[in-house]
């Protein structure tokens, strides 16, 4: 018998399982990758794997945790038992990137198996050829990372010295031991709270609620569909560069075909693997088709197996976007923004009020070195000036700077007080980009502007991403934003302007490192924004007098703030 208000009580519980999960993570771990931009996810999954609630703190892994859930229950079969912690990251039996290593701890009830708790995070170091994990001369998996297939850190709850050892001698950080630690505490956590919910209701019970949870989110999902006109859309977009043949073009292309209550994505015609570092998995580009199709359906669908049951992916193996056995895959993450433009894209026919205009494409940093004042390794990935603005939409002007991949926190997503005592750096600017957001009836949000002052010799840097090339696209109407840029000038005045996909050795201290992370694009005809909306964000140097002329026609005299 469902018992309605229970299904709400059972849901929320779930939700608040894995945030609670999140919040322990935020407050354990120790790589600013991990607390301060909590580049991870939190889940729950049933016995047989399938998604009870996620706390995505970082979307592109909100399809991440549940294929390899139910890998692991393939691989052991009936050799899973109470008190087992099993490790996994491999990107060949469904894991998405490399640096994104995810623990897995099964739940019982007395002996039987009810479910899963697990937490996947990015970290620091995870092997290879290159500290930090990005390796841009990368042809094959081992010259990025160390593979861990899925394998237990405890059996029935003994501590397995060989394999953590094994493990932890061929990455570089000790760090990186330390936040492992803490995604076991998270899943030891979720474990506790899953099995005290299943005591109080009865396990009958619980099963009985989750079965009507799932049916009843699908049909949320079919109904979100069934609002998009029967029929099949198609969109591009562009890949540039696979860090080992310059000028090198490739196609992301979709085909989406829209019934009444399901929707496939299918990426057959997107152009074969490269030899290079630039591929994604299976499972990234997976990730990166749900967090932009949920960007455009209710928001409080929850997240649990019923809300992806409609949705159907075709990504062929040997593409960019799946590429096979024992290519590089490391930068497949970051093939979400060509992923989110093709749907985008493809939707802006049948949904134009739901869809973005383009949003800027990642062009980032990783530095690492030696802290001279600690003598300790460290890592940072440059998330200040990661990603830029989002697009604006019917309705609504673009997020200003994001931060994160699709979405974290923005300007402040990494503290600048703790960046300067992890790093050897120091902060000369971060801030807002002025005329850096496509104009539009509704405006993108703005980008940003970064200079560092490099504090050590001996510093390497990985440049990774897109976004040099193309501006982030305008629609109906709006205009584009302008281009990424990063460039380092050495002490002696010689300013270097590295490729999109480089690895830069031994900069020396006093280089200045720079960087413009841009806008997104305009929505709807500019000469159609509000006045008095063009006014405020000149007064708020949003936008220049001269670009406000240029792109709203509008002849301003008004003072800008101080």
């Amino acid at each position: 018998m469902i018992d309605k208000i229970l299904l709400s009580i059972f849901q929320r519980s779930f939700k608040a399982i894995t945030d609670e999960m999140s919040i322990s993570l935020t407050l354990t771990t120790r790589s600013p990758i991990l607390c301060e931009a909590k580049d991870f996810v939190t889940g729950l999954y049933d016995a047989e794997g399938q998604m009870l609630e996620q706390t995505e703190n970082l979307p592109i892994l909100s399809f991440s945790l549940g294929p390899v859930c139910k890998m692991i229950l393939d691989y052991y079969g009936d050799e899973i038992y109470p008190g087992d912690v099993i490790i996994h990251n491999d990107v060949f039996s469904m894991g998405n990137q490399n640096n994104d290593v995810a623990i897995f701890k099964p739940i019982f009830s007395g002996e039987k198996l009810i479910g899963w708790s697990a937490a996947k995070g990015h970290q620091a170091d995870i092997g290879g050829a290159v500290q930090g994990g990005y390796n841009p001369n990368a042809t094959e998996v081992w010259q990025e990372a160390l593979r861990i297939p899925a394998v237990k850190l405890y059996e029935k709850g003994k501590f397995r010295k060989d394999v953590w050892n094994l493990i932890f001698a061929n990455i570089r950080l000790q760090m990186v031991e330390e936040d492992i630690k803490a995604q076991i505490g998270a899943c030891t956590l979720g474990e506790r709270r899953l099995q005290q919910l299943v005591e109080k209701y009865g396990i009958d019970c619980f099963e009985e609620h989750k079965i009507e949870l799932f049916n009843s989110t699908e049909k949320m999902m079919q109904n979100e569909i069934s609002g998009i006109p029967v029929g099949t859309y198609e969109g591009e977009s562009k890949v540039y560069y696979d860090g080992k043949h310059p000028g090198t073009i490739f196609d992301v292309k979709v085909k989406i075909t829209v019934e009444d209550e399901a929707i496939t994505f299918d990426f057959s015609e997107t152009s074969p693997q490269t030899d290079g570092f630039v591929n994604g998995t299976y499972t990234s580009t997976c990730s990166a088709i749900t967090l932009t199709f949920l960007q455009m359906v209710n928001p409080n669908i929850p997240h649990n197996e019923g809300m992806i049951k409609p949705l159907k992916y075709i990504v062929p193996e040997g593409t960019i976007l799946n590429a096979s056995y024992p290519k590089a895959t490391t930068f497949g993450n970051h093939l979400c923004p060509q992923v989110a433009d093709s749907i985008f894209k493809a939707l802006s026919e049948a949904i134009p009020n739901k869809v973005t205009a383009g949003w800027n494409h990642l062009l980032c940093s990783l530095f690492t070195g030696i802290h001279p004042k600690t003598g300790r390794k460290y890592v940072d990935i440059g998330f200040m000036g990661l990603k830029g603005g989002s697009g604006a939409l019917e309705g609504n002007d673009g997020y200003d700077h994001i931060g994160m991949i699709d979405a974290s926190g923005g300007v402040l997503d990494q503290d600048y007080e703790m960046y300067e005592q992890q790093t050897p750096h120091r902060i000369i600017k971060h801030e807002y980009l002025i005329d850096s957001a496509g104009a539009g009836k509704w405006r993108g949000g703005l980008g940003v502007e970064t200079e560092i002052l490099i504090g050590a010799d001996n510093t390497t840097m990985v440049v990774f991403g897109d976004g040099d090339k193309d501006v982030p696209y305008g629609l109906f109407g709006g205009k584009g934003s302008i281009l990424n840029k990063i460039a380092l000038t050495y002490p002696d005045g010689t300013e270097k302007i590295p490729m999109s996909k480089d690895l830069i050795e031994d900069i020396p201290k006093g280089t200045v490192y720079y960087q413009v992370a841009s806008g997104g694009g305009g929505f709807g005809d500019p000469k159609e924004r509000d006045i008095e909306k063009v006014k405020m964000d000149v007064k708020n140097e949003v936008c220049s007098i001269e670009y406000s002329r240029v792109n709203y026609s509008i002849d301003l005299n008004i003072k800008t703030k101080k």
